[in-house]
Order: C-alpha cells, then sequence, then structure tokens
C-alpha cells in the first residue's frame, strides 16, 4: 500500500486531505474536524470501524462501508 504522501506523489484534494491535529481526551475520545464529518458524511450515532495496524497506524470507516465491502463474502451460492 503507497503512502499518503511518498517521493513524487500529489495529494488530490478530491481523495486525499490532512485534516489536522486531534488530541485525545482522558477517557480516549478524539473530536473528528467538522470538515472530515463533513467529507465523508459522518453524524451524531453513527458506527465507526476502527481498524489497527502497528506499523502503519489507525483507520477508522464507516461501518456501513465495511459491510458493503464484506457483504459478498457471506452469501450462499445461488444453484
Amino acid at each position: 500500500m503507497k503512502n499518503m504522501i511518498g517521493k513524487g506523489d500529489v495529494m488530490k484534494k478530491e481523495t486525499k486531505k490532512i485534516f489536522g491535529v486531534c488530541k485525545v481526551g482522558e477517557r480516549g475520545q478524539i473530536v473528528i474536524p467538522k470538515e472530515a464529518r463533513d467529507m465523508f458524511g459522518i453524524h451524531p450515532g453513527d458506527n465507526l470501524l476502527l481498524l489497527g495496524d502497528q506499523k502503519k497506524g489507525l483507520a477508522l470507516m464507516k461501518t456501513e462501508i465495511f459491510e458493503s465491502l464484506t457483504e459478498g463474502l457471506f452469501k450462499e451460492e445461488r444453484s
């Protein structure tokens, strides 16, 4: 997987963006910047899936996106 910003890469404004810094509170909570919430359609009450890799870091995704990516895995084959 390519790094978001690498030698010779150009960050495309339409698909990739740096939103700033989030501070982790005492209870482990972060605030997702408004611009990011707007861009990704994140609303109060939405569920987000937190993925992690010790070398690459953390990623968040809406559970609906994950479900649509994996829905074909468990479908029964039709004869």
